[in-house]
């Protein structure tokens, strides 16, 4: 595995992507070198779609293993240290001076990354969207939020990601729903006597159903990684995959990036379970009626393609009551989200507010 430096144009000094731009920049001098896009032999098109099964009987015939492998250290040209990163990282910095630390390709798997979908988002401004997203959360301590004030520097991190397309084609069957209303006769107590009262009662009346439907799917995202909760990098979405750039060492400079350790077909595992609910929002549209139940149904998927990319993420982590709290940015929309502690006082008051409520409702209803 071969060690990439990007040397500063005007000290020699090793650079860094500056988030919202096109170019590396010297933490030094601040000069600002430009990515120029070079016409590579055999480059494969940012956008371009990889056929799925294709690629699971080539995977197959090279034997790529997923466990983890010793690499070599690394002489960093600024200090002079070796320095290793640790798997399944192959972007980071030097341990003994803070350089950045690429290896050439971003990884030490089969699939290489095609794209890249490079910083937009600044770490000063990952750090303002933290503060404004702790200051709405309406339940977190108050000490919390007065904690937020204080400066946080999260860490830029480039995640795997596998990107899906599929064709869909679903038999189904069911029972759909139809409504329709009675009048009830019941019973209750007004002014300490019992009167007898009419009411209109919604009911259902179910028949059988069943058909095949068809969708469509582009780019259904799965992070390639399990460093990070899938819950969390869900919330984090969508992305602007529209804006990626073909794969380039150079936009990892300064930054830390994973080779991808969840497999293609594992990957494609999780995307099916991801347009799960798309298929069932079809499947009930095509039953019709008022309300719908699915009670099988049998989907088979054809003309899978795939990408290989890599996304860009703010991480941090903070403390409170002794507890450490992790959250994450888009680094491209700056959206938000994380583990926060809750404020046990703030839930008691809105539980008793909701109680006195209820009560207050109770009571005019029996008093008309």
């Amino acid at each position: 595995m071969a060690y990439r430096e990007f040397p500063c144009t005007s000290c020699g000094a090793e650079l860094r992507f500056a988030p919202g731009t096109d170019a590396l920049q010297c933490p030094y001098c601040g000069t600002l070198n430009q990515i120029e896009a070079a016409p590579v032999e055999g480059a494969v098109d940012v956008h371009e779609e990889r056929d799925y099964e294709r690629t699971r009987r080539w995977l197959a015939a090279q034997g790529e293993s997923l466990e983890a492998e010793d690499r070599p250290a690394v002489q960093c040209s600024d200090c002079g240290a070796e320095t290793a990163l640790p798997n399944p990282e192959v972007a980071g910095t030097c341990s003994f001076c803070g350089s950045p630390v690429v290896y050439r390709g971003a990884s030490t798997r089969l699939i290489q990354p095609q794209a890249v979908l490079p910083f937009k988002v600044t770490q000063r401004e990952a750090n303002a969207a933290f503060r404004q997203w702790v200051g709405s959360r309406w339940f977190a301590p108050s000490a919390l939020k007065k904690d937020a004030r204080r400066e946080v520097k999260p860490d830029g991190m480039y995640l795997p990601y596998w990107t899906y397309d599929a064709q869909t084609h679903t038999r189904y069957r069911g029972q759909r729903g139809e409504w329709y209303y009675v009048n009830e006769s019941y019973t209750t107590t007004v002014n300490g006597k019992r009167v007898q009262r009419t009411r209109r009662v919604r009911k259902t009346r179910w028949y059988p159903a069943g058909g095949h439907v068809r969708n469509t799917f582009d780019d259904v995202t799965v992070a390639a990684s399990e460093t990070l909760p899938r819950g969390f990098l869900h919330t984090l979405e969508p992305w602007d995959l529209g804006a990626l750039d073909a794969y380039d060492d150079r936009f990892l400079a300064g930054f830390r990036a994973e080779h991808y350790t969840v497999a293609l077909d594992d990957g494609f595992g999780i995307a099916t379970d991801r347009m799960q609910p798309a298929i069932d929002a079809t499947i009930r549209r095509d039953i019709g009626g008022d309300e719908q139940r699915i009670l099988s149904k049998d989907t088979r998927y054809h003309d899978v393609t795939f990408k290989h990319v890599l996304l860009p993420l703010w991480i941090s982590a903070y403390q409170f009551d002794g507890k450490t709290f992790r959250f994450l940015v888009n680094a491209r929309t700056g959206e938000v989200t994380g583990d926060r502690p809750y404020s046990k006082v703030k839930i008691a008051f809105a539980v008793l507010f909701a109680v006195l409520v209820i009560a207050l409702i109770v009571w005019l209803n029996s008093a008309s």
